[in-house]
């Protein structure tokens, strides 16, 4: 008989993975009250209480989207297109824009008080235009709804393939307002979505659906609800989306811990996901690298902090003593052009490389807090090359020396989360090998940050997956707004008589 679980005892046991145990500490006992539900994380074992108003708040935009998908079936494109245009429109009105603008300083003051990271929530002029770009593009991609993917003629009867919204797109980010319109992209392919963002940047979105998005929606004829916010500065809240067996597919972007503890929780509740977390570029030094063109595509790939940013530079050791110095001069160089210092964390047996001076030397390193005087080199162990660092001001990068490319690259498939790489070699040949050897979706021969999937597909993206979790099934690592889709077969009878 099933019944409800309507309170919790201090050290009660839960079982999860079929076969471990969880014990439920006198924390979660005390605030568990009748109403609320336990999600047990199989992954880990992490008990995560979601509280009964936290589950409502999400269930509701949920119902909303579902009630929008179910009506966007008989909406035009020009309809959706116009939507688009209205939001962009809007974004782009200085007096609708300074009330969005308010609320995102009051964001930013709120995050800085707390000492936290706000390069990413400042919704600056290039972060605006950046916005109504991305959705002036959408309004003029040409929809694949309802189009028709393969025609199979038989004797009396055919039978079409034709493309067709997925449903309802749960997505939960970190505080980057700019996300937020990007991920209305999913709407161009016949798409519900409900977001939850993360707390610095709540009172932004707030502003931004009250001032643009839903205006938008209302003019376009679009249903109401067909984007809908979860109001909610609460992780539950986000736990509580993803328990939501509702939702056709979940979109987590973020830091790596929590987009994987969401991932776990959306897969257990049945739903699909597409995971965006950890990040961070490599560069690997072919034994034909060019200094030149090394120093270039170090400082282009350090410029600032998002997740195709440099990560790891990987140098052979045949070549370290002539290639290092442009690696030096490509850190400088994105230092300098940010009016900062650099840090260089250098991996185990390949200080000697590095000027000795470097591990002595103590700059003012740009943190959330503040500045902070550390040394301009550190060493990490060998083991830790797949670290990302989350630098605020300041360009950080971990340095390798290793025996060759090929000790490069089973580091890079080994330690990394197997997102961007590239190969820095005038070798034509040593190009074609790292392709086929290097496991990652995003593989270049330049500078990093062209991963990205306005920038290089004219697409606004939702995220980019890495293949921490393994390669994708059916789709590349770009998740745009017309790759969420499903199909449906439609078949036409012309012999009224036909029989199996």
């Amino acid at each position: 008989m099933i019944q409800s679980l309507t309170s919790l005892q201090e050290g009660q046991a839960i079982i999860f993975g079929g076969n471990q145990l969880s014990t439920v500490s006198a924390e979660l006992a005390a605030a568990f009250e009748s109403g609320d539900r336990l999600v047990v994380v199989n992954d880990t074992g992490a008990l995560l209480h979601i509280p009964a108003n936290e589950w409502d708040i999400a269930a509701t935009a949920v119902t909303r989207a579902s009630k929008a998908f179910l009506a966007i079936g008989s909406v035009s494109d020009q309809s959706i297109s116009q939507f688009f245009d209205v939001f962009a429109r809007r974004l782009a009105d200085d007096e609708v824009f300074a009330l969005i603008a308010e609320a995102n300083a009051q964001d930013v003051e709120r995050a800085q008080a707390r000492g936290r990271s706000t390069t990413r929530l400042v919704l600056s002029d290039v972060m605006r235009a950046d916005m109504i770009s991305g959705l002036q593009m959408w309004r003029d991609t040409k929809t694949t709804r309802d189009s028709v993917l393969e025609t199979i003629e038989h004797d009396g009867w055919r039978v079409q393939q034709r493309i067709a919204g997925l449903g309802v797109v749960g997505f939960v980010f970190e505080g980057r307002p700019n996300v937020f319109a990007d991920a209305c992209g999913v709407i161009r392919s016949g798409n519900a979505v409900v977001f939850r963002i993360g707390s610095d940047a709540l009172g932004t979105a707030k502003a931004i659906v009250q001032h643009a998005l839903d205006p938008a929606l209302e003019e376009a004829g679009l249903p109401p609800g067909l984007a809908s916010l979860v109001p909610s500065a609460a992780h539950a809240a986000g736990w509580a989306l993803f328990s939501d067996s509702r939702l056709a597919l979940a979109v987590a972007r973020g830091s790596g811990q929590a987009v994987n503890q969401l991932g776990s929780v959306a897969r257990q509740a049945g739903t699909s996901v597409s995971l965006h977390g950890t990040g961070g570029a490599w560069i690997i030094v072919g034994e034909q690298a060019d200094p030149m063109r090394l120093q270039a595509v170090v400082s282009a790939s350090l410029d600032r902090k998002v997740c195709n940013t440099l990560n790891t530079c990987a140098i052979p050791r045949s070549r370290a003593e002539h290639l290092l110095p442009a690696i030096l001069a490509g850190l400088a160089d994105a230092a300098k052009r940010l009016g900062v210092n650099a840090k260089l964390h250098v991996a185990k047996g390949s200080e000697s490389f590095v000027p000795a001076e470097m591990f002595t030397d103590q700059v003012a390193i740009g943190r959330a807090q503040g500045d902070v005087q550390e040394a301009r080199a550190e060493s990490i162990g060998r083991d830790q090359l797949g670290h990302e660092w989350e630098w605020e001001t300041s360009p950080e990068m971990t340095l390798v020396v290793v025996d060759d490319v090929t000790e490069a690259v089973a580091l890079f498939n080994g330690q990394s989360p197997r997102f961007v790489a590239s190969m820095i070699s005038e070798d034509q040949a040593e190009q074609d090998w790292f392709w086929g050897a290097i496991d990652a979706p995003f593989v270049g021969d330049g500078f990093t940050r062209w991963v990205d999937g306005q920038y290089a597909l004219n697409k606004p993206e939702l995220g980019l997956s890495n293949w921490d979790f393994g390669r994708l099934f059916s789709r590349g690592g770009v998740l745009a707004g017309d790759s969420v889709f499903t199909v449906r077969s439609r078949v036409a009878q012309t012999n009224p008589d036909l029989r199996r």
